[in-house]
């Protein structure tokens, strides 16, 4: 991986909120509205997006910290947009800042750690923990 040429990289995602994206569909509370989780996907899939062209064959990303502060929301059939930028790099976790905007407003905004992982071995490691627990 080219790991210089990945900083500042830039990702973007979207989703139309349905029914099941919703907290009162997913149990967080009684509200109509996307959840923290929907929103939380839409900008791991940006920071995938923002660094799929750099990783080699077999790597890839798994996010291990996150910071999200959501200050507004939408309801089901509106649109979100998720944006990501890789601002730091130390060693195999890559940091980025996101934003999810609905229309041009923020609706949240996000630090993101992600950690490069083989598959294969992170896989297998995972299956190796479920055997022995």
């Amino acid at each position: 991986m080219d790991i210089e040429a990945a900083l500042g990289c830039v990702g973007m995602a979207s989703m139309s909120v349905r029914p099941g994206d919703t907290s009162v569909a997913m149990g967080i509370n009684d509200l109509s509205v996307v959840s923290s989780t929907a929103i939380l996907n839409v900008i791991e899939s940006a920071c995938s997006a923002a660094i799929i062209d750099f990783l080699e064959l077999g790597e890839t990303t798994q996010t291990s910290t996150f910071t999200l502060d959501i200050a507004t929301t939408v309801t089901v059939g509106e649109e979100l947009r998720g944006h990501a930028r890789c601002i730091d790099i130390q060693g195999d976790i890559f940091t980025f800042e996101a934003e999810v905007t609905h229309m041009n407003k923020t609706i949240a905004t996000a630090e993101v750690q992600r950690r490069l992982v083989d598959r294969v071995s992170y896989m297998a490691r995972i299956a190796a923990e479920r055997i022995t627990s």
